[in-house]
């Protein structure tokens, strides 16, 4: 299993609480125990669908996905919300781009509880590599995926900080430490590549 002792202590230092999984049915079997009888909201997230999560939770969970015809304010309203990150670097913090802003908005205020699902793929050494694979790695990827007319789409190399339309780069957010807003907010950090 990927060693995720130094990023565990940096972010339970900033306020997250962390676990860690060898597996992503590790991760899945936990949250599936965890969970139960709640609304729970997913934000766009390859890890999540990859890991089967939201098929393993809707048999004793109300969940609201836009991926699955929910709708993003409902999923805001939810009391617990699942997504991942863009990056997360070892010293602790975590890093998101979104186009529309709604797990932006979700992973700093409003819900019980938030999770973030990371896959050991997401790591990176510190603050500006994070930054830098959300920017040039996550995001082209992404963009590629939606089938955005965007020059990261098209070469699928790195960001080119467009002009686009269909830019997916419209805000950013970093979490240095756990948010207020949230009664809990706890990385599950898992020891294989899932998502972008």
């Amino acid at each position: 299993m990927y060693d995720f002792t130094t990023v565990k202590a940096n972010l339970e230092r900033r306020g997250f609480a962390v676990s860690c999984f060898a597996t992503a049915e590790e991760a899945a079997d936990y949250l599936d125990k965890k969970l139960d009888g709640r609304t729970i909201g997913i934000g766009g997230s390859v890890t999540i669908r990859d890991m089967g999560l939201d098929r393993r939770l809707e048999t004793h969970n109300q969940i609201i996905w836009h991926w699955r015809d929910g709708s993003l304010s409902d999923a805001a309203a939810a009391q617990v919300y699942l997504t991942s990150v863009n990056g997360l670097a070892e010293t602790g913090e975590l890093i998101n781009i979104d186009g529309t802003g709604n797990r932006l908005a979700s992973t700093l205020f409003g819900h019980e509880e938030v999770y973030f699902l990371v896959g050991s793929n997401k790591l990176a050494p510190d603050y500006d590599a994070a930054l830098w694979r959300a920017r040039n790695v996550a995001s082209p990827k992404n963009a590629q995926r939606l089938g955005k007319a965007t020059p990261c789409a098209a070469k699928g190399d790195r960001c080119y900080d467009c002009n686009s339309p269909q830019r997916i780069c419209r805000a950013l957010t970093v979490l240095w430490e756990a948010p207020n807003g949230i009664g809990r907010s706890e990385v599950v950090l898992i020891g294989q590549e899932l998502g972008y």
